[in-house]
């Protein structure tokens, strides 16, 4: 007769085998035809070209941890909602100083222009004798210029 734990281990050693038989009949009855194409990285439908050691753009880290941010303080409203007429006045009170708060950070984030996504001017620094290496946004024609 099998304890409590030892239909436990019993139910686990079970799904290990079912998920170790899928794999190995997998790869079992896999085709195997490698080409260029599967055999090359992919990068989000992106064909990867230079080296992988180049400057990756922070915005796609600011906006991800941003989300995160405000995804956490939204989630934060779902529990009140459900407790909310338990406690009165006080609780909408609270929520609203929240919810304000949630706002005023959202409003500080789109005045500073972490959530604009277009490119900025790149700044290229140049030397001047005297004064040392100088960075100054390039003017258009320039960039024009050095781009044909």
């Amino acid at each position: 007769m099998l304890t409590e734990f030892g239909k436990v281990f019993l139910f686990m050693m079970l799904g290990i085998l079912v998920v170790a038989g899928s794999m190995i009949a997998a790869w079992l009855l896999r085709p195997h035809r490698p080409s260029h194409e599967k055999l090359s990285p992919y990068e989000c439908g992106e064909d990867p070209v230079g080296d992988s050691w180049i400057r990756f753009n922070i915005r796609f880290y600011v906006v991800a941890l941003l989300f995160l941010i405000f995804d956490v303080e939204v989630v934060l409203l779902f529990p009140w909602a459900v407790v909310y007429q338990d406690f009165g006045w006080y609780a909408f009170g609270a929520m609203a100083v929240f919810v304000s708060l949630i706002f005023i950070g959202f409003a500080y984030e789109l005045g500073k222009g972490d959530l604009r996504w277009d490119k900025p001017e790149p700044h290229i620094p140049r030397y001047e004798k005297g004064f040392g290496v100088i960075e100054e946004p390039v003017r258009r024609e320039e960039r024009e210029e050095v781009l044909s």
